[in-house]
């Protein structure tokens, strides 16, 4: 199992913005990808994920996720959702940078902090991907990153480019000779 940590969840924020900003003038109501969501909504989505994601780390809840939930202003632009996205994506980083190796929160089962990283990483490169293709402009996540997440949650994943076989993985995209994924869940719970 590979270990994942803080700096990889700044990485991937960084790498999200760095994308993303540039387009911030473009029509976000546009769908994201394949997904339901148009692309503000989408990077919401990765804001609220981040922020869940640091609050398990901080207060290690044994059998479920907190009861909150993030609100963005409906007024808000892409430019100010993803300073947004950009302070929940430190905050899990802070929290995972703080927490103790040894530390186990709940994400359908006992979780580490390789595994919130990891999670927290997948959020934003794939929804950075999906948003990009929302926007047509052509991007691919990191080969580095999409490897690490693919060790991480998708221990049975088969061999390939990282960043395809990660949008594989996640009913994204082809890969040759296998049939598309429909359904999918990445192993974040440590077993046993």
């Amino acid at each position: 199992m590979s270990s994942m940590g803080f700096r990889d969840v700044e990485r991937a924020v960084d790498v999200m913005l760095g994308v993303l900003r540039p387009q911030c003038d473009a029509d976000w109501s546009v769908p994201a990808g394949s997904l339901e969501w148009d692309c503000r909504a989408t990077a919401v989505h990765v804001a609220h994920d981040l922020i869940a994601y640091a609050g398990q780390v901080a207060a290690q809840p044994a059998d479920a996720y907190l009861p909150f939930d993030l609100a963005v202003r409906p007024q808000a632009g892409p430019r100010e959702v993803l300073s947004v996205v950009e302070a929940c994506g430190s905050l899990l980083a802070r929290s995972l940078a703080a927490a103790d190796p040894r530390m186990r929160a709940w994400h359908w089962g006992p979780c580490d902090v390789s595994g919130f990283a990891a999670m927290g990483v997948a959020e934003a490169l794939l929804h950075t991907h999906d948003i990009t293709q929302g926007l047509a402009v052509p991007w691919l996540p990191p080969a580095s990153l999409s490897a690490a997440v693919l060790r991480r949650l998708f221990p049975d994943a088969p061999s390939g480019e990282p960043a395809r076989v990660l949008l594989w993985c996640t009913g994204r995209g082809d890969l040759a000779g296998r049939t598309r994924v429909e359904s999918w869940q990445w192993k974040a719970a440590l077993s046993g």
